[in-house]
């Protein structure tokens, strides 16, 4: 009788590929920053970055007030926003098929822009005063939900000017003019209520002092809806990527996919406007660093990119409240700086190559 070969009980594993080692340590990376970045958002108050003030607010009768109500929620919030615009972002580069869309492509900032000011300008022409306590109330109570729904109304306009998700270069035409011609309303809102202007200048710069816990409530809830359906259409995404033509042929509904990305698209993006005005760059930047660090299929680099918008926010956040402090700087204006410095950095690079 034949001897039966069997195989060894430990056979030696397979080697891991370079680019499942590349994705698994950018996600580690990742994380601990968030945690890293987390921690230090805790720390950081009027001081800035102080050991000796860190330890005067854990010890003193308010640490709970600080910590738990102020400090915490702003520091998950900054990050719950970053995602968004992150994801927001992926979804818009992979949907269009450009490296350079970004969340706010398709009339949804000019959209919530208008309708803050009209909130602001509504206010203001029934003489109430906009001071800095009415100005806060304002901004939690009104211009969270003005802001939500003017985004989802840029977002319909755009959607009725191109009838339709199904041809990409029509949507991207009419988001641009949905956003020129609601911008112009929303100069002209100003023009007529001066007073609207503050509010609509602290909103243009975006801002994460005003993230308290139902703010981290929205977003947790948004991307636990977001997330799931955004990787569910992640093979659509990655055959978008080889044309519309072998997409087709894959028996794939492009005008159903289009219209549910774009749907998820206003949605991230919707809900991190509201919450903390619109803060530049991050969309854009997020999904180029991912891919520039751990190029994958889309199921990935949607996940991946709402972790990276989530650390770049939370940085910026934390560097806003410590680079002139007791002051703090515009979150949207060091989102910006940082970000189209990365970006002209980039091109530096690949025109001299």
């Amino acid at each position: 009788m034949s001897a039966t070969l069997v195989p060894p009980a430990n056979p030696i594993a397979a080697p891991v590929p370079a680019d499942a080692i590349r994705r698994r340590r950018l996600l580690l990376t990742l994380w601990g920053l968030a945690v890293v970045l987390a921690l230090l958002g805790l720390a950081a108050g009027p001081s800035g970055l102080s050991w000796s003030a860190w330890v005067a607010d854990v010890g003193g009768d308010q640490a709970m007030l600080i910590l738990g109500q102020i400090r915490a929620p702003r520091t998950l919030g900054a990050w719950g926003v970053g995602a968004m615009l992150g994801l927001a972002g992926a979804i818009a580069q992979g949907l269009f098929r450009n490296p350079l869309a970004d969340p706010y492509l398709l009339g949804t900032a000019a959209g919530a822009g208008l309708a803050v000011v009209l909130v602001l300008a509504g206010a203001s022409l029934g003489g109430v005063a906009i001071g800095l306590a009415t100005a806060q109330w304002l901004a939690r109570l009104g211009m969270v939900l003005a802001a939500f729904v003017g985004a989802l109304g840029g977002l319909t306009l755009t959607l009725m000017l191109a009838r339709g998700a199904h041809e990409p270069m029509r949507l991207l035409l009419a988001g641009v003019v949905v956003a020129v011609v609601l911008g112009a309303v929303s100069d002209l809102v100003t023009t007529v209520s001066p007073e609207a202007l503050r509010g609509k200048q602290s909103f243009m710069l975006g801002s994460t002092g005003f993230l308290g816990w139902s703010s981290v409530s929205v977003l947790a809830a948004g991307l636990a809806v977001a997330l799931p359906l955004a990787r569910r259409y992640a093979r659509a995404l990655d055959a978008l990527t080889l044309g519309e033509d072998s997409a087709a042929s894959l028996g794939l509904d492009l005008p159903h996919i289009r219209l549910v990305l774009v749907g998820l698209l206003a949605l991230a993006t919707g809900l991190a406007v509201s919450q903390a005005g619109l803060v530049a760059f991050v969309g854009l930047v997020a999904p180029h660093l991912v891919r520039r660090h751990a190029p994958a299929p889309q199921a990935f680099t949607l996940l991946a990119s709402a972790a990276m918008g989530g650390v770049l926010l939370l940085a910026a956040d934390v560097l806003a409240r410590c680079v002139i402090a007791p002051q703090e700087l515009p979150v949207g204006v060091l989102t910006a700086v940082l970000g189209g410095g990365y970006l002209m950095r980039l091109l530096k690079r690949q025109a001299s190559e």
